[in-house]
């Protein structure tokens, strides 16, 4: 039968396949879920096999294990090595949900739960794009996969797994399906991602919470230090003021600036999107420039004192934040997050002490659109879609990306099926069914036409 055909014949066990991933909450970030991340791991294991893998194992890390598994058509043959992650994102606040996030439920023609994009619901279509290309004999390669379980936190234990198990990781080309697209109407490829660099800082001031009426206004209150210490970060006109920081940073070609220029965007439907009345970046550059290859600094969380019911007239003794930056290709997020520490550090006025925590973090990287597997992936889109998808890169971070180049000397084609409007992280993540059904024909005819 046709992939088309196929698909029809199993929408309902393809989703019942991707529910019973979903109601597991692979939560890496909670302690509590330890054992959440091993039960989805071995489930992967059991869905790998029932889809034509001749070979599917957990194996250990320092951290969460990862799935490996295999179909070895013919050593003469090319090796896609498929990558995802099992891991999702805390559901919190809970509140915020209009469904339960590890009870799938369709309705308005989308899955809602989390993990439903990112990236249950995009394994799900590789691993069955997959299984259509093998029953409906498409498959022209062996194929190999790894999902881990700790993307979410940074893929602290993934290089030293790869470097390992150099050996058996060993492909031509890797796919990834954990990015979006342009638009619902506009089919996209990523040719590039951001790289990231993460801290926590905490800001110390007095021994103890004070009393602010014995002692406001002779003692430094470390929010108010915190909060001038990050707002100084960027100037009026978007820029990071951190000497030094734009040193490494690729400037983009004026061809591939008028690239961008070309893609759809409507930034009237953009603001509305999220209710905000204005934009702002870096001056100089467009909202879709600023977003994907151009680095920014966000403060993902602070707090500090009080933030009870009522009021407490107290001069806390500890202010906290954590902060992110994203990074373009050419920029080093081990030498950004030693910048950071030392400006910091010397920003800082002596009222105060400061704790700086680098987290985690990831180098950029950009993909030639010369490949043969990206070639491949854009004629399978093509065929899904309707139309040739545009060539695009996004604002995201996959650290590990760069980890397989520098490690096991492999490009990667970024196949990704999510949209903005899934809010991937964020309460209610979604996505839509024609997509996931579509991602899976496209994968399936990435197979016909690899070689």
């Amino acid at each position: 039968m046709s992939v088309k055909e196929y698909i029809q014949t199993n929408r309902e066990r393809f989703l019942d396949e991707l529910f019973s991933l979903i109601r597991i909450p692979s939560v890496s970030a909670q302690h509590e879920h330890k054992e959440d991340m091993m039960a989805c791991a071995q489930h992967w294991t059991k869905i790998l096999l029932s889809s034509g893998a001749d070979k599917a194992v957990v194996m250990p890390t320092k951290g969460n294990p990862v799935v490996y598994g295999e179909k070895m058509v013919s050593p003469e043959l090319p090796t896609v090595l498929v990558y995802s992650h099992y891991d999702v994102m805390p559901a919190e606040p809970f509140e915020l949900w209009k469904s339960e996030p590890f009870e799938p439920e369709i309705r308005d023609g989308r899955i809602w739960a989390r993990g439903a994009d990112d990236d249950k619901g995009q394994a799900m279509i590789q691993v069955k794009g997959f299984e259509i290309a093998l029953k409906e004999g498409l498959l022209q390669c062996n194929v190999k996969f790894i999902f881990e379980g700790e993307e979410e936190i940074g893929s602290p234990s993934l290089e030293a797994f790869c470097i390992e198990h150099k050996e058996l990781l060993k492909a031509d080309v890797i796919l990834v399906s954990d990015t979006s697209m342009v638009s619902a109407e506009i089919p996209s490829l990523t040719t590039g991602l951001r790289g990231l660099a993460y801290w926590d800082l905490e800001v110390t001031g007095p021994n103890r919470d004070l009393h602010s009426g014995h002692f406001g206004g002779a003692v430094a209150n470390p929010i108010n230090v915190l909060c001038k210490l990050m707002a100084d970060i960027t100037d009026a006109d978007g820029r990071i003021t951190i000497p030094g920081f734009y040193d490494d940073v690729e400037e983009v070609s004026p061809a591939e600036r008028e690239m961008i220029a070309k893609i759809p965007f409507d930034e009237e439907k953009y603001k509305a999107a999220i209710e905000v009345d204005e934009l702002f970046g870096e001056k100089g550059y467009s909202t879709l420039e600023r977003n994907s290859c151009r680095p920014s600094f966000d403060i993902c969380g602070i707090w500090g004192g009080y933030t009870g019911e009522g009021s407490k007239t107290v001069l806390p003794s500890k202010a906290y934040a954590k902060i992110s930056t994203r990074l373009v290709p050419n920029q080093d997020y081990h030498k950004i997050l030693a910048m950071f520490e030392a400006y910091l550090k010397k920003a800082a006025p002596k009222s105060v002490k400061i704790k700086i925590t680098p987290s985690h973090g990831g180098q950029g990287y950009v993909c030639p659109i010369d490949l043969p597997a990206y070639k491949a992936a854009e004629k399978a889109m093509g065929i899904a879609f309707g139309k040739t998808p545009l060539a695009v890169r996004r604002g995201g971070s996959i650290p590990i990306i760069s980890t397989f180049e520098q490690v096991l000397g492999i490009k990667t084609v970024l196949m990704g099926f999510g949209l903005e409007q899934n809010a991937i992280h964020s309460p209610n993540e979604s996505m839509m069914l024609d997509f996931f059904y579509k991602g899976i024909e496209s994968v399936a005819e990435f197979y016909r036409e690899y070689k």
